[in-house]
């Protein structure tokens, strides 16, 4: 307690504002989630007791719900959400060992939901992992026969173009593609394509105001972008946020920084040198 009184640099601030300014300086950004986790930590909303269980929605009724304000969260890969989803879901896939993390983070705080998933197994698998941090009780049920279903009921749905990065190397050296890599800061500064843009995902979300964020980037919502992550999971979680913030050209790059580094493509660190080749 003795040497961290004198030596700790927190400790060594006197004055008041100081010391919270010091504290609050570079935090990550609050989940969406966050009064939902406070209250459950607090005692004020419970874990749930029992096993959770999901229940089957018809499309037409999930179609009734999206209109009430629920939210839907596709959690089937991000190849099967780019082959066709429903309009405004957004993309968090199941097979993330943070799912539930990122579903309370993307998510507007309580927004009611309704999951997509390709079967009635994995949606039980979606809602006992949210039960972990208390989101259970925000799911109203699942789409019943997937999207297949959706389909079939005549409904519309949306896709998103995948970009293999063979095809992403050629495009921007004709010119007119944007890129935006939405990893972490630590694994941007490692190395990420020179002509990309940066915002991590964690910064689109519902408590910040996205298009502010998105304007800080200076990119045009009327050029292609192509969105790229490590591996191509967080990259479609962020399109799917675009998508509802009036995106309408993106792309998904397949494999993500993984693929294009193990192509041998260039690569720039945080000063700008090639860290690669």
């Amino acid at each position: 307690m003795g040497y961290e009184r004198r030596f700790n640099d927190a400790l060594l601030i006197k004055d008041k504002d100081r010391f919270t300014a010091y504290m609050q300086d570079d935090q990550p950004v609050k989940p969406a989630n966050i009064l939902n986790i406070v209250a459950t930590n607090q005692g004020r909303r419970p874990l749930t007791q029992e096993t959770p269980v999901a229940k089957p929605l018809s499309p037409a009724k999930v179609a009734e719900l999206m209109e009430a304000g629920y939210v839907v969260v596709d959690a089937r890969s991000s190849a099967e959400f780019g082959s066709g989803h429903i309009p405004g879901a957004y993309n968090v896939q199941m097979s993330s060992l943070e799912f539930e993390q990122r579903v309370g983070w993307v998510t507007p705080d309580d927004a009611p939901l309704v999951l997509v998933t390709n079967t009635a197994e994995e949606a039980q698998r979606c809602i006992f992992n949210m039960a972990f941090i208390a989101l259970d009780s925000r799911v109203a049920g699942y789409l019943d026969g997937g999207m297949e279903s959706w389909v079939e009921d005549g409904r519309h749905v949306e896709q998103v173009p995948q970009m293999d990065v063979i095809d992403l190397k050629k495009r921007l050296s004709e010119n007119g593609l944007q890129v935006l890599d939405v990893r972490d800061k630590e694994e941007w500064e490692e190395g990420h394509i020179p002509q990309a843009h940066f915002m991590p995902y964690t910064s689109l979300v519902p408590q910040l105001d996205v298009p502010a964020q998105i304007d800080k980037l200076e990119l045009s919502p009327e050029q292609s972008i192509a969105v790229t992550c490590a591996t191509g999971k967080r990259s479609s979680t962020a399109i799917s946020i675009l998508r509802r913030n009036g995106f309408k050209h993106l792309y998904n790059v397949i494999g993500g920084m993984e693929a294009w580094e193990h192509a041998g493509y260039e690569m720039i660190d945080a000063e700008g040198n090639v860290c690669n080749i």
